[in-house]
């Protein structure tokens, strides 16, 4: 309980306590300054055009590709004509829309109005808490008057009447003749829980922005690679700590549909340490099953075909060629050239779109010689049996370094316990006892209906309990008579 005084009154002293009247008539008093200030930032308006801000500039962040080179932003967002008629490359670039999350102004958005809500809950919400949390007792019937229900009783039972709250889940205090009752006072924390969940959650988003990265990387199967190709470094962020590891792509492969799509894609993948080589971590990933290590995340996120591995003849060696992408209006290809002479002075191009083995062979006029079944017979060209032992798979890799993660799930969790806190009625009831009548009333901040209920159940109670007056007996006017 001291702690709790000591707080409010720390918050009536800074938050409260109105400006006397040498600071009211010097402006560039610190005092008045330094309240105009907290009186700014805890306004409603500015707190809901903050949120606005930050609402339209994240979907525009999803709107417009982020992290993307500029020559993407300048096929797709040219000057003239410009997007809506003023959107183009030069102010995406301009505004930093391009990675719209990581910039200054952005996070500066996200910090004032944390700071917004925080002097929100100071100035607002715990005051209100602290006002809800004492108790007054009514002593004048007039009182009752000003309830939004409220009964008389003549000769009800004021004894009785502690009992049938406290049956209704109320606490109960009492003074001789007056009483009050409330509950549900987590309905007056529910709000500041709320404010507290946002609060985390923008520092964790902050602080994930600042002390994280991005990177990326494609490798073949069966290779080795250590993290280097980073997109995004954190000013406060230590990447270097991955230098430290070598992840494996042990296998690659590719689930498709009866139809022929693509249904899933996956990653075999080993992390181990580069000086000993023992392994850390496996796991095999896919998309929305991603592998966790340390604080960094791996997400499989995109694939390709990286080799192509021929043979020409049964005795022929096994060569490796490397397999390229290709663009082309109906969806992406991937192709290769393969010599068809020692001198390399003729071959064929090999054409594929996916990794299910059938591969489309075209001379060099670009005429269509045939199809090539990854593992089959093969193809005869220019007298030479051409065959397609196996296409090796690429892996596409996020990778993702975010301290500020669990702060988000912490706040998220709060924010929901907060709403639902919130929901919970603050109900309050008032009793007095004078001059042989019994007065009782209340009132709530919601579920009135209900409120209204439990209070008439209670005024039935106290109805059906009002004690009969004795009846006068047969002695009674001899004994009178006598005295």
């Amino acid at each position: 309980m001291s702690h709790y005084v000591t707080i409010n009154t720390y918050l009536d002293r800074f938050f409260t306590k109105p400006l006397s009247s040498t600071a009211n008539l010097n402006p560039f008093n610190p005092q008045y300054l330094g309240r105009r200030a907290l009186r700014f930032l805890a306004d409603l308006r500015l707190a809901i055009i903050l949120l606005l801000l930050i609402a339209l500039f994240s979907i525009s962040g999803t709107v417009i590709e982020q992290g993307q080179s500029q020559a993407y932003y300048q096929a797709n967002y040219p000057t003239n004509p410009a997007l809506f008629g003023f959107l183009s490359w030069q102010v995406i670039e301009f505004l930093g829309l391009d990675h719209v999350y990581s910039t200054p102004w952005f996070l500066a958005l996200l910090v004032v109005f944390g700071a917004s809500l925080t002097t929100c809950t100071f100035r607002r919400q715990l005051p209100a808490l602290k006002a809800a949390r004492r108790w007054q007792y009514y002593k004048r019937p007039q009182r009752f008057e000003k309830l939004a229900l409220s009964a008389e009783f003549e000769r009800a039972s004021f004894a009785n009447l502690p009992e049938l709250i406290r049956q209704k889940n109320y606490k109960i205090f009492q003074q001789d003749n007056a009483l009050y009752a409330r509950k549900g006072i987590a309905g007056r924390i529910g709000p500041i829980v709320v404010h507290l969940g946002i609060i985390v959650i923008l520092g964790g988003a902050i602080w994930g922005t600042a002390a994280g990265f991005l990177a990326q990387e494609l490798i073949p199967s069966g290779n080795t690679f250590q993290i280097r190709n980073f997109l995004e470094i954190g000013r406060l962020a230590q990447p270097q700590r991955t230098s430290g590891w070598e992840i494996l792509v042990n296998r690659f492969w590719i689930d498709y549909t009866p139809e022929g799509d693509l249904d899933q894609f996956y990653s075999d993948l080993s992390l181990r340490d580069r000086e000993t080589g023992a392994e850390l971590k496996r796991k095999t990933i896919s998309v929305n099953h991603p592998m966790r290590y340390s604080g960094v995340t791996f997400y499989q996120t995109d694939w390709g075909i990286a080799n192509i591995r021929v043979q020409f003849g049964e005795n022929s060696p096994v060569f490796e060629l490397p397999v390229a992408p290709l663009q082309d209006p109906g969806g992406q290809l991937w192709g290769t050239w393969v010599p068809t002479k020692p001198d390399l002075s003729e071959g064929i191009a090999l054409i594929t779109r996916d990794m299910q083995g059938t591969l489309f062979a075209y001379d060099q006029s670009g005429q269509l010689i045939g199809g090539i079944r990854a593992g089959g017979n093969g193809l005869e060209i220019n007298g030479v049996r051409l065959k397609v032992n196996e296409l090796i798979g690429s892996t596409g890799m996020e990778i993702k370094g975010d301290p500020g993660v669990p702060f988000v799930y912490g706040g998220f969790a709060l924010l929901m316990l907060g709403v639902v806190m919130s929901y919970v009625s603050h109900s309050q009831v008032w009793a007095l006892q004078s001059s042989g009548r019994l007065w009782v009333g209340g009132r709530t901040n919601r579920a009135q209906v209900t409120f209204e209920r439990e209070l008439i159940e209670i005024f039935d109670q106290l109805s059906q309990d009002v004690p009969e007056s004795p009846e006068p007996t047969a002695e009674a006017p001899d004994k009178l008579a006598a005295e």
